[in-house]
């Protein structure tokens, strides 16, 4: 009986990439045994051509080709998560479409699937050629940081590009929250599975949209959502500031009651003041943080909405 694999392509401004992915793709399909494919181009609120690309190739090939348009841009994950409804396949991909996930991969990944008990294989970059040294170092200190906080292993270098059983995608579809972390997310589901290397690869045409300061806030919001340590700082600080307050009160009074009230200067008091309203406007930066993210979960709006679908 054939299977279905449905691939699903998360875009934003990849009018070049979309039909070169397509193209790749196509060409190691004969090494697919028994296996349809399904594309699912997510557009993400692209301005440029993309969508019209789509549209081409949906028009070429509305067999095994979808898309979905979004009414604007909901951001990467939103995308991704919507790709996963919309997948019918006994097996699931997520790809970017720049081809920075090699699809030559697919054949090796589908074999160990259908010959073993993994849920799923995963891909892991093992150097980042090509990448500014200052985001790769922040990278790395990145997954160190949060495997140290979180209860949920995000492996180094990991990829989005992973090949899920149907399973495994029904289970991520079950956390339906509106602050999504995939990386997270795919570990903290579970699953058996098995992660492939393989070294970096270049884009194969346009411009990335992520820069470092988008990916800092992405890093952020991972580790809101997969950790409560940052509560947990700020819990600490406020319990070691009130106890050396508590004993500097303490050494003011007994001073005081041996040595009299000598003269103290107004700049130490208010470099004190200072000081601990910084650490209380930090620890209640934190707090709002996490409050915040509550907020939108509460308000129960859409993860996306979708404007055009075929």
């Amino acid at each position: 009986m054939t299977k279905k694999l449905s691939i699903v392509v998360p875009c934003y401004f990849e009018e070049e990439s979309i039909p070169l992915f397509y193209k790749a793709v196509e060409e190691i399909k004969g090494q697919l045994n028994e296996i349809e494919l399904e594309y699912w181009f997510i557009n993400d609120g692209s301005t440029d051509n993309s969508l019209k690309e789509m549209q081409a190739l949906q028009k070429a090939d509305p067999e095994h080709v979808h898309y979905v348009s979004f009414s604007r841009n909901f951001g990467k994950e939103a995308a991704l998560y919507c790709g996963l409804k919309e997948a019918t396949g006994d097996y699931v991909t997520v790809m970017d479409v720049d081809l920075q996930d090699p699809p030559a991969m697919l054949p090796e990944m589908l074999e160990i699937l259908e010959t073993s008990d993994y849920d799923c294989v995963g891909t892991r970059r093992v150097d980042r050629t090509g990448e500014p040294p200052i985001r790769s170092f922040f990278a790395r200190m990145f997954y160190r940081l949060i495997n140290k906080i979180s209860d949920t292993e995000i492996v180094d270098g990991a990829r989005d590009y992973r090949l899920m059983t149907r399973q495994m995608v029904d289970a991520i579809l079950s956390m339906s929250e509106y602050n999504r972390f995939s990386k997270g997310i795919f570990s903290w589901v579970g699953f058996k599975t098995k992660y492939l290397n393989y070294e970096n690869q270049e884009r194969v045409a346009g411009q990335t949209s992520w820069n470092f300061w988008s990916l800092f806030k992405y890093s952020i919001d991972g580790i809101v959502n997969f950790s409560q340590f940052p509560l947990d700082i700020a819990a600490f600080i406020g319990f070691i500031s009130s106890v050396g307050s508590g004993l500097a009160i303490l050494f003011i009074v007994i001073r005081y009651l041996f040595h009299g009230d000598p003269t103290s200067g107004w700049a130490s008091t208010i470099c004190i003041m200072l000081f601990i309203g910084g650490i209380q406007l930090f620890c209640l930066g934190i707090v709002g943080k996490y409050i915040g993210k509550i907020f939108t979960e509460v308000k129960n709006r859409p993860v996306y909405i979708i404007k055009e679908k075929k």
